[in-house]
């Protein structure tokens, strides 16, 4: 059992930042891989970024080179740095861990709300 708590997530403008934590707890030992996911009004959840355990990690070409993810398995919690935030950025964005040999957990989900 793994249990998820994201925070970060708020109001911006447009060309700002906002970095997203996601703490996880419980049988933290058999964490995988951390990511990412987003959910705009009418759209499909989507990936946003990804990372394994050992740090390696993949983006959307969306937000390639002005997102970062990161995580800090000593605190297992993932990070991510959102800088130069677009309007189309706006979404609930919802922190998911992969355990070995188990399911993958999601967290509660935070809003992005970009203005323009």
């Amino acid at each position: 059992q793994v249990q998820l708590v994201e925070s970060g997530g708020g109001l911006v403008q447009a060309g700002g930042s906002l970095r997203l934590s996601c703490a996880a707890s419980g049988s933290t030992f058999s964490i995988n891989a951390m990511g990412w996911y987003r959910q705009a009004p009418g759209k499909q959840r989507e990936l946003v970024a990804s990372v394994s355990k050992i740090g390696n990690t993949n983006y959307a070409d969306s937000v390639k080179g002005r997102f970062t993810i990161s995580r800090d398995n000593a605190k297992n919690t993932v990070y991510l740095q959102m800088n130069s935030l677009k309007p189309e950025d706006t979404a609930v964005y919802y922190c998911n861990v992969g355990v070995v040999h188990s399911t993958n957990y999601w967290g509660q989900g935070t809003q992005v709300t970009v203005s323009s």
